[in-house]
């Protein structure tokens, strides 16, 4: 089992120093991941948000060892040739410790907003194609695609993920819609949540692990990354977390923000360590 921390981008977190900073106390404190929202507007939608790419390069630069990530990029709202160049230099700035989250994106407010397509149908076909043209553009071989909302024409990128044989891919869903855990199992792990936003059990997190298991079409490890809160008791917090691990997830994500404290009650959590005996 992986500890990371999912932080919040808004608000008092808004500042990438602040988040930089927080990802080093992170990696010294013991724990395993470093990820960052990746959303245009907060709840509510007029409080300051930061830049997650920007944010990442930050943290990238700040620590050593633990793994970084967007969670998740809703592809349907972005360039999936822009999001090649940017992952990939991300890449190489952490020495290859990107993890790369994906899925349809939370809310519609954030492509509504600005004229965009909210359809989640659409928004699918758009992040299967885009990442069918993103994980060949991380090939370095020319590319040449031609789909029902993005083409490339011959095109060549250098240089190539610093990781091999490319940068992890987690796909986010919501139970027990089906479609986003089939799209899960063809890649490299699962973020797992529910629709409405409700909480989660670790009874369906076994379902969701059986049912993406026996979609898997090759072999190699793949992670579940659940999501959660826990205290900063060790003993208190890792009896939180044991149903998870029994259950088959891989990674807990410890949630952070505004909602949990002033930054000194959130910096104390990160030091108290990861919610593990």
């Amino acid at each position: 089992m992986k500890y990371g921390l999912d932080m919040s981008t808004a608000d008092t977190y808004s500042d990438p120093r602040i988040l930089a900073d927080l990802a080093a106390e992170a990696e010294q404190a013991g724990w395993d991941g470093f990820f960052v929202w990746d959303a245009v507007f907060a709840r509510p939608p007029d409080l300051p948000m930061a830049d997650p790419w920007v944010a990442l390069a930050a943290i990238a630069v700040q620590t050593r060892r633990i793994r970084i990530g967007a969670m998740v990029t809703p592809l349907a709202r972005r360039r999936p040739w822009q999001v090649a160049r940017e992952t990939v230099s991300l890449d190489h700035l952490s020495n290859g410790r990107l993890i790369f989250g994906v899925g349809l994106g939370y809310q519609d407010l954030d492509f509504q907003a600005f004229g965009e397509e909210a359809d989640p149908r659409i928004r699918g076909e758009k992040l299967d194609e885009g990442l069918t043209v993103l994980t060949r553009l991380w090939t370095g071989r020319r590319v040449t695609f031609q789909g029902k909302h993005y083409q490339v024409r011959n095109v060549k990128f250098l240089p190539r993920p610093f990781q091999t044989p490319r940068i992890p891919v987690w796909v986010a869903g919501y139970w027990p819609n089906h479609r986003p855990f089939r799209r899960a199992a063809q890649w490299d792990g699962v973020l797992p949540g529910k629709v409405n936003e409700e909480a989660l059990a670790p009874e369906e997190l076994r379902e969701i692990v059986a049912y993406v298991r026996a979609r898997r079409s090759r072999s190699g490890h793949f992670d579940v990354a659940v999501y959660g809160f826990t205290p900063p008791n060790p003993e208190k917090a890792a009896g939180i977390v044991q149903p998870w691990i029994e259950a088959g997830a891989t990674w807990w994500r410890e949630g952070l923000g505004d909602w949990r404290g002033n930054l000194k009650t959130v910096r104390a959590r990160i030091r108290s360590g990861p919610p593990m005996r």
